[in-house]
């Protein structure tokens, strides 16, 4: 975030505030940490529901006269067709999660995007991570021309909860769908997949989501409209969560996050969201020459991984991870670590070097796995 620009808030932060939440400041974004006890949030997401204010992120709607095709030149990923009917009253697509990348294949951010209706009147609904949300907007200003994609910030009007938790389906189904979704139909279904009644564009719109590792859905809408969800929500039993939670459910799925585990520094390879981010059969795109590259003919020097460190203090950010063999070179960094109940002890997500099986942190040796995990590995 530059210097002396505002702090922004969640358009829910008053609620969730008088609610009992604790606020902290997270990338210039002022948002509930906890409500008084993460242990009992957690429990709750991981045996029953519990529901998160997503309200820090960024929601952008790109629209105007060809949106897709002007995005289609600077998002890495797959574009979202136009919702179609489910059911009768019932829209339903795709969100699909992207990159956006310089010439170089470094990440600008990260997204997630989804098309709520016909891309020239609804235009198209882009989650971002506040990390992302300065440099993906001038990155948009220099390379959308405003003739055929102009850029609007919805963040105040529109507003962004998760809910996780086995339950959760069943109280989505209920109280943001109307009982017109069967919850069964909810639970395993591919990232991204969304219904709404119809119009989408004027309705909450829910999205399965694999971020973390319980079951987990997140839901679009105007802000009054969320608002009465998340107090519908809290009424039927569901338990008010923090952003500490979510990040610890995160790291236990082994999901990156933007500002955090990856930065302007990152090719999309060394984070391991290549499957999910990159369309390998699209057109050009920025950045696709370096991906295209690496995939073909080269390899990148580093990974993100996930490491199990047990029964020991979080390390920071940034810490040091050194080689096991006698010479203790450095060889790759912490980005984040949690205290895990999932684990037993600390998880961590941290990029090591590629070819190194075992790292030393401190007096401690950890082994590195070969692969990075998905969201629902042990």
């Amino acid at each position: 975030m530059s210097v002396g620009a505002p702090v922004q808030a969640s358009p829910l932060l008053p609620l969730l505030l008088e609610a009992g939440g604790i606020a902290a400041e997270y990338h210039g974004t002022r948002l509930v940490r906890h409500f008084g006890d993460p242990g009992a949030e957690y429990r709750a997401a991981v045996e029953g529901v519990a529901v998160f204010d997503r309200g820090h992120r960024t929601r952008l709607v790109v629209s105007g006269r060809a949106p897709g095709q002007m995005l289609s030149g600077v998002l890495t990923g797959v574009m979202p067709s136009p919702p179609h009917e489910a059911e009768p009253g019932v829209e339903t697509g795709v969100a699909r999660y992207q990159a956006v990348l310089t010439p170089k294949g470094k990440m600008i951010s990260d997204c997630v995007v989804l098309l709520p209706g016909d891309e020239q009147t609804a235009g198209f609904l882009l989650d971002v991570p506040a990390a992302g949300r300065e440099g993906l907007l001038a990155h948009f200003a220099r390379f959308l021309p405003p003739r055929f994609a102009a850029v609007k910030d919805v963040s105040a009007a529109l507003a962004s909860i998760s809910v996780a938790g086995p339950g959760g389906a069943v109280a989505l189904a209920k109280l943001a769908l109307g009982l017109s979704v069967d919850p069964a139909r909810m639970e395993d279904v591919e990232e991204g997949l969304w219904w709404a009644r119809h119009p989408a564009r004027e309705s909450l719109i829910v999205v399965r989501s694999r971020d973390v590792w319980p079951p987990a859905w997140t839901v679009y809408g105007p802000v009054e409209s969320v608002a009465a969800l998340w107090r519908a929500l809290v009424r039927e039993g569901a338990a008010p969560a923090g952003l500490g939670v979510w990040q610890t459910l995160g790291v236990e799925a082994g999901r990156p996050v933007f500002g955090t585990d990856m930065d302007e520094d990152t090719l999309p390879p060394e984070a391991g969201i290549v499957e999910r981010a990159i369309d390998q059969t699209k057109g050009c795109y920025t950045g696709q020459e370096v991906i295209v590259r690496i995939r073909d003919r080269g390899h990148v020097n580093r990974h993100l991984r996930r490491l199990l460190l047990g029964d020991v203090p979080a390390p920071a950010p940034g810490t040091e991870l050194h080689a096991c063999d006698g010479e203790g070179k450095v060889v790759g960094k912490v980005t984040s670590s949690v205290q895990s109940p999932r684990f037993g002890g600390v998880a961590a997500l941290a990029f090591v070097r590629r070819g190194v099986r075992r790292v030393r942190l401190g007096e401690l040796e950890v082994e590195v796995p070969d692969d990075f995990p998905g969201p629902e590995a042990p």
